[in-house]
């Protein structure tokens, strides 16, 4: 079926081949960009593949935009998120529950300084044996998530990315703890 003559046509923005960051699971790679008829109407997909987790999601050209799909962060934004690392961590209060929600907004915000905002307030206790399973997991995913947007738009393998941050981190830890 043709597209109505009100029907804007749409513009692809990405091209096969460049890196991207999906909110809800991070840094991939446009493997394609495939058309399917859905309905009687021609839709077109960029697949993006995501390596590390063995996935490949299929996002609609149309709705691109709106599902957060976005190039890797701008080194101005990539700049204010490693400040932001760097800071000192705040101490969240009230009940768990609603901060780990809070945390995972961030997380899945597609904010690489949300991200970063999340990484160093859970930081604080890293190595408390007494640390929740879930605070482990939600600081695992943002470690995680930081760590891969960091090694692609500063192009470093994931080790150098991680011992990076993982340096950054024990080093804002300690200058927090020295000025307490």
């Amino acid at each position: 079926m043709p597209q109505s003559s009100t029907q804007k046509p749409i513009v692809s923005i990405f091209n096969i081949g460049d890196t991207v960051v999906y909110p809800s699971h991070g840094v991939g790679k446009i493997s394609a960009l495939e058309s399917q008829i859905i309905v009687g109407i021609e839709q077109k997909f960029y697949v993006v593949t995501f390596d590390k987790d063995k996935m490949t999601l299929k996002v609609p050209v149309s709705r691109a935009d709106k599902a957060g799909l976005r190039q890797l962060s701008s080194s101005d934004d990539l700049e204010k998120a490693l400040i932001t690392l760097q800071g000192k961590s705040k101490t969240a209060k009230g009940m768990w529950s609603k901060r780990a929600q809070e945390y995972e907004a961030k997380i899945n915000s597609g904010s690489v300084v949300n991200i970063a905002e999340v990484l160093r307030d859970l930081h604080r206790n890293v190595d408390d044996p007494a640390r929740s399973y879930s605070e482990r997991v939600i600081y695992d995913s943002a470690f995680k998530r930081f760590t891969h947007e960091y090694a692609a738009a500063a192009h470093l393998n994931a080790e150098q990315a991680e011992l990076k941050i993982r340096e950054m981190l024990e080093d804002a830890k300690i200058l927090s703890q020295e000025a307490a």
